[in-house]
């Protein structure tokens, strides 16, 4: 007798990079996760780690000099725990998509329409949609027979009304290039809403909930009733919040400055505001913990670096109270957001007047599971709620594929 298919491959593939995740959508668990880092480079790095037989994680050194080659690699350690790709329990394989533009505003089975639309819209996200099509091209290589499903970033931010999508340019112009506020981490902002109206104990449509995305990336969303309204990010995951290596928000004539009187070329200026700016060119470290360290030694430009961050984050926080009119719940996730607490303190200080505060000691509490941290009977409830992006797709790639 066979079994029943009942597990998912969560492959998330960056441009040097495969993170991924084998789950059993009936039993509730994951099977195995790791990380495949340093692609193409002289010495690959994989790490494995069988959580369904409980054993030791395993790490590997050696060159890998493609997606392909990582991706086998992956295979084999699944198989060498008994989860290979050729298993029959295997339902379907989900594949995160950064970039889905106006088209993909569900999970798709991936064909090859689809796959000439994801490059098609490599333009507007030529650092993700490349190794995203690339990662999908090798498992579709691997396991031919398989259901293999896209699950796009942007696709939670589609319910955008039009006049928090469009910028306010040329229509002409704008419609022929594809320009317009498309969203990203639309994936843990789908989650972390729908898990923070459940720690309320209710129906994500009956809650407005703020959820802040604070990784090295970072963004905001409105989420009124479950449906996103508005998100910090647009047409790039350049724009909104200071992140770690982005500038976030920027005067677009600052570009133009740059070329004309410091003679940079298109490709140096977005490089300055994508890898050199947010938190690393203010301070010179993008790592939120190594920024407390040196404040608290006193290091004036950290300090700085930290009160723009938390500045920017109070805007948003204003500007998204404004176009819900009611918020219920503000959520923090992701990296910073999850283990920062001097951040959070920070960003809801002074926030009162609009229902937000945090417990102290709450916030204080190290834990992984969601919770709330602002003091009983608040008007807004303030929760920390951990993102499972690759939950997420899970679930979504399974509910297509047993529909």
């Amino acid at each position: 007798m066979t079994a029943e298919p009942t597990r998912v491959l969560v492959l998330n593939s960056g441009s040097s990079s495969v993170k991924y995740q084998l789950l059993d959508m009936v039993e509730n668990r994951r099977l195995a996760v790791g990380l495949v880092e340093r692609i193409g480079e002289e010495t690959s790095r994989l790490v494995h780690t069988p959580l369904a037989t409980g054993g030791e994680r395993r790490v590997h050194e050696g060159p890998m000099a493609d997606h392909d080659a990582a991706l086998k690699a992956v295979a084999a350690e699944l198989a060498a725990d008994g989860l290979g790709l050729d298993s029959p329990r295997l339902a379907a394989i989900g594949h995160r998509v950064v970039h889905g533009g106006l088209r993909f505003t569900e999970p798709t089975v991936i064909d090859e329409a689809v796959l000439a639309e994801i490059e098609r819209l490599v333009p507007v996200a030529p650092l993700h949609n490349p190794a995203n099509l690339t990662g999908i091209r090798t498992a579709r290589a691997l396991r031919p027979d398989l259901p293999q499903i896209a699950v796009f970033d942007t696709a939670f931010h589609t319910t955008m009304p039009e006049h928090a999508a469009r910028y306010a340019i040329d229509v002409a112009t704008a419609d022929a290039h594809r320009i317009r506020r498309y969203g990203f981490h639309g994936t843990s902002h789908a989650y972390v809403s729908r898990r923070t109206a459940r720690l309320l104990g209710k129906d994500p449509s009956e809650v407005n909930v703020i959820v802040l995305h604070l990784g090295n990336g970072a963004s905001a969303s409105a989420v009124a009733g479950g449906r996103c309204v508005d998100t910090s990010m647009g047409l790039t995951p350049l724009e909104g919040l200071v992140m770690g290596t982005r500038s976030g928000d920027i005067d677009p004539a600052v570009t133009f400055h740059l070329k004309r009187v410091a003679g940079m070329s298109a490709d140096e200026i977005d490089e300055l505001l994508n890898k050199k700016s947010g938190l690393v060119g203010l301070c010179g470290d993008n790592d939120m913990r190594e920024i407390r360290r040196r404040i608290d030694e006193g290091d004036e430009a950290a300090a700085l670096a930290f009160d723009i961050y938390i500045h920017r984050l109070k805007k948003y926080l204003g500007a998204y109270t404004a176009v819900l009119g009611r918020v219920d719940a503000v959520a923090f996730t992701a990296g910073v957001g999850e283990n920062a607490a001097p951040v959070r303190a920070a960003a809801m200080a002074g926030l009162e007047g609009l229902g937000m505060a945090v417990d102290a000691d709450r916030n204080a509490v190290r834990s992984d599971a969601p919770r709330l941290i602002s003091p009983d009977g608040s008007p807004v409830a303030v929760a920390v709620v951990p993102t499972d992006e690759e939950l997420e797709i899970a679930q979504q790639t399974y509910a297509l594929v047993t529909a």
